[in-house]
């Protein structure tokens, strides 16, 4: 149950954070491997980007690749999500005091989110092609005109088989790493700290809401790099024998970036990230808190008795 509590919860979230995926995405894809100033700017930033799609696109075009998200989101949360809450549930992750073992946390929130970022990297790269995929005069990036989930899937097996498929999936993985640790870790320790102190002790949904955004900041700084580097790795085109045309892999895309782009570039289209992460983040979490919590009530606590980081929790406690 605790695995698809996290899998719903993403996907709900996902219904409004993919508009800002979409966006996201075009801003990393523009400018590719040019220096800054050389480079037609199509998207100036997040609000600019969302004129322009809706403009040329229709407002229907901010909803790209949303079928491919709700499940990438559903089965990558669902193993993270719900391995971190079994974890939880185990007694793993909190001290007899019931707060939150750092490295513990760090290490479970980690191994979830390795492993779903691998089961689900076939969906993150349809994703990506299908939400790069733009209208004439606003294109950015290789163009590869899927024109559907099963049909982005059909394409790709054919031609590469079940490793052009999984493409990529090195550097997804050690970027959901990153993401997963950052963010699970700095919610809990957030909530822990929000309740030593008895902030928001009436309302538990207010803790979980500024202990998600605290978790988004976080995500957002380390992950940002990472996220631009597997943009660009799912969204190059690929040579029939598996080469990229422009990036042999992750240090290599790195490099490249760098070297025509400056440092900064690696932080492109941080800002709408952040409005993505932070979406994302605080609906996933909350949804996942209040799953739980009606989970809980209909169906009884933990018969293990063990530590729970839960909203149910703290409703238990006040």
């Amino acid at each position: 149950m605790d695995f698809l509590i996290g899998g719903l919860a993403a996907m709900g979230a996902t219904f409004f954070s993919n508009p800002l995926d979409v966006l996201k995405t075009r801003i990393q894809l523009q400018g590719e491997l040019k220096p800054r100033g050389q480079h037609e700017i199509h998207y100036r930033h997040a609000l600019h980007a969302a004129y322009v799609v809706i403009k040329q696109e229709g407002i229907f075009a901010l909803q790209k690749g949303l079928g491919a998200a709700l499940l990438m989101h559903g089965v990558r949360n669902s193993i993270k999500l719900g391995s971190y809450q079994w974890f939880t549930n185990q007694g793993y992750i909190c001290d007899s005091d019931n707060r939150t073992i750092f490295h513990k946390s760090l290490l479970a929130s980690a191994f979830g989110g390795a492993a779903g970022a691998f089961v689900g990297s076939p969906l993150y790269q349809i994703t990506t092609q299908l939400q790069s995929n733009a209208g004439e005069g606003i294109a950015v990036g290789h163009q590869h005109k899927h024109s559907g989930l099963v049909q982005a899937f059909k394409a790709i097996y054919s031609r590469h088989g079940m490793k052009g498929l999984w493409r990529g999936s090195n550097a997804n993985v050690i970027r959901t790493v990153v993401g997963a640790s950052a963010q699970l870790t700095t919610f809990s320790k957030t909530k822990d700290i929000l309740r030593e102190y008895e902030f928001f002790q009436r309302s538990t949904t207010m803790t979980a809401f500024f202990a998600s955004i605290a978790g988004g900041i976080c995500q957002t700084v380390f992950q940002t790099p990472l996220d631009l580097v597997c943009i660009r790795l799912n969204n190059q085109y690929v040579y029939a024998s598996g080469q990229g045309a422009l990036y042999t892999g992750m240090t290599n895309c790195l490099t490249k970036i760098i070297q025509s782009e400056g440092f900064f570039g690696l932080y492109k289209g941080a800002g709408v990230n952040y409005m993505r992460i932070a979406r994302q983040t605080g609906f996933c979490l909350m949804f996942w808190e209040l799953l739980k919590d009606l989970h809980v009530k209909h169906f009884g606590l933990n018969k293990n008795g063990h530590c729970n980081t839960s909203i149910s929790d703290e409703i238990i406690k006040l």
